[in-house]
């Protein structure tokens, strides 16, 4: 497996990719945002170690980037940002993870190796009614009309629909679609909720995201709110 690092601070850097080396990992390090979109624009790597304080452009602006020209590489967002506005920013822009300094070793391997196996694991295309969702690109599209999902929107659509039909707790979602300790509130769920319900079911007459109340939400085509 083929890891980009993109870390300005020496030290962390090479503590990275002596990690990964000892893990069987093969990587490659940048200090430099503009370096860093250039390399994981080729789509040689699996994975891609983004810190969001680089040079030239920031890790922010690199994933977005990436994203904007369909390169789906998993990223792994690194920083001492912690505040719940830097997580949802990174998410937003397009990382798949999170991962805040400083951290232990046996954490970073582990997400590492939870979003390479999402990789190599290319599911199947899922359906709710005239709303399909694939996996494998990244791409949604309802009644043949692309949707524009962030990272997180993504992954809550894609739990809603792999358990279409289920009442999810919002619990079950938070724990699944969200890694972080979010100090115990969970407002945020409904936010996104709502992103989803005016990107999915704005100007369709049949809704598809449904809250089930004092229990949760779930998705169905053939349900009555």
């Amino acid at each position: 497996m083929q890891v980009l690092i993109a870390e300005d601070d020496t030290s962390v850097s090479r503590f990275l990719a002596q990690a990964l080396h000892e893990a069987g990992y093969v990587t490659r390090s940048t200090a430099d945002g503009n370096e860093a979109l250039l390399l994981a624009a080729t789509g040689g790597f699996d994975l891609i170690l983004l810190d969001v304080m680089l040079p030239t452009m920031d890790g922010y602006q690199v994933c977005e980037h990436l994203r904007a020209r369909g390169i789906a590489t998993p990223i792994l967002m690194l920083t001492a940002r912690d505040t719940l506005e830097d997580k949802i920013e990174g998410l937003d822009r397009g990382a798949d993870d999170y991962l805040v300094k400083p951290f232990q070793v046996g954490e970073l391997l582990a997400r590492a190796r939870a979003l390479l196996r999402r990789r190599v694991y290319a599911p199947a295309r899922l359906r709710v009614g005239d709303l399909v969702l694939d996996p494998s690109s990244r791409t949604a599209d309802r009644a043949g009309c692309r949707i524009q999902l962030s990272a997180t929107e993504f992954a809550l659509l894609e739990y809603l629909m792999r358990n279409r039909g289920r009442v999810l707790t919002r619990s079950m979602i938070l724990e699944h679609v969200w890694e972080y300790d979010f100090e115990g509130s969970d407002n945020i769920l409904d936010v996104y909720i709502s992103y989803l319900r005016k990107k999915v079911d704005r100007g369709h007459a049949a809704k598809l995201i449904h809250t089930v109340r004092g229990m949760g939400y779930r998705i169905a085509a053939d349900v009555v709110d």
